[in-house]
């Protein structure tokens, strides 16, 4: 609480900047069919390839589609993955790392040698992997990349599980008879949830250019459904001809994963206690 008492946008700019961009790829997401100008998927013939004018402020792609409508309409699927792939990582990694910090002994090596054979294995071939097992749509995408998650959030809630069973209101707890159950919830996973929290802002980001790098290889969102990582793929065709085809979605692309990179950066300086002055 005091840690957000003090907050300043002098002191916390990074993290204002980071809100800011978060909140702006959000609200683009949120209200798409709203702000955007035109459908993603109308089709006009007679302005294929068009360059930026007033009609279409971004251009248009090779089959007449409004780029900047469809860059919009993109963030829905970004967001949207990410949401649903940290999620999956957050609840799943907390429930593994806080029960192999809590229980310790065979349980602790046995769900730890697992998270370290995920873990293992290079992110976007794992990835690959299970989109060629589960099929190719945006559902698989977002179960495979919080698959991905796990063992770095199950890490992390361990060894914050492991600090908070070193203080002594566990032990008190312990004395006074509460049930394992109840020490989990209340005592210790209140106390591992900040640094969770913080990597998640990070791990969002990730999401984002996992999601975009799955699509563009053709195993995320499939054509027509606009996705950064398909206009990416397609602009990549006509970057002489119309360079806007990928300089409009890769920069959205970029202000995403900026925007939750300075997000989780700014509230780790804001939270952590020895990085405060």
């Amino acid at each position: 609480m005091s840690a957000f008492a003090d907050y300043s946008v002098r002191r916390h700019g990074l993290l204002t900047l980071g809100v800011a961009l978060v909140a702006m790829v959000v609200l683009s997401a949120v209200f798409a069919p709203w702000i955007a100008p035109y459908s993603p998927y109308d089709l006009d013939v007679a302005v294929m390839l068009e360059g930026p004018s007033r009609a279409h402020w971004l251009g248009t792609d090779e089959l007449g589609r409004d780029v900047l409508s469809r860059t919009i309409f993109a963030a829905q699927i970004s967001v949207k993955v990410a949401l649903f792939a940290v999620g999956v990582g957050l609840t799943g990694g907390t429930i593994i790392g806080m029960l192999a910090a809590y229980c310790g002994g065979l349980v602790d090596m046995v769900l730890m040698r697992l998270m370290e054979l995920l873990f293992s294995f290079p992110a976007i071939l794992l990835a690959v992997v299970l989109m060629a097992s589960l099929g190719t749509n945006v559902l698989n995408a977002m179960l495979a990349i919080g698959i991905i998650f796990i063992p770095g959030f199950a890490r992390l809630a361990r060894a914050s599980t492991l600090s908070a069973l070193q203080q002594q209101y566990v032990e008190a707890a312990r004395s006074i008879g509460m049930s394992h159950s109840r020490i989990i919830m209340r005592e210790l996973l209140p106390n591992v949830v900040t640094p969770l929290l913080v990597e998640a802002a990070v791990a969002f980001a990730y999401a984002v250019l996992l999601e975009s790098a799955l699509s563009f290889l053709g195993l995320g969102a499939q054509p027509p459904e606009p996705s950064w990582g398909n206009m990416l793929n397609t602009g990549r065709g006509f970057m002489a001809q119309a360079p806007w085809l990928s300089i409009v979605p890769g920069s959205a692309l970029f202000l995403c994963v900026l925007g939750f990179n300075l997000l989780g950066d700014g509230l780790r300086d804001m939270l952590d206690p020895h990085l405060r002055d």
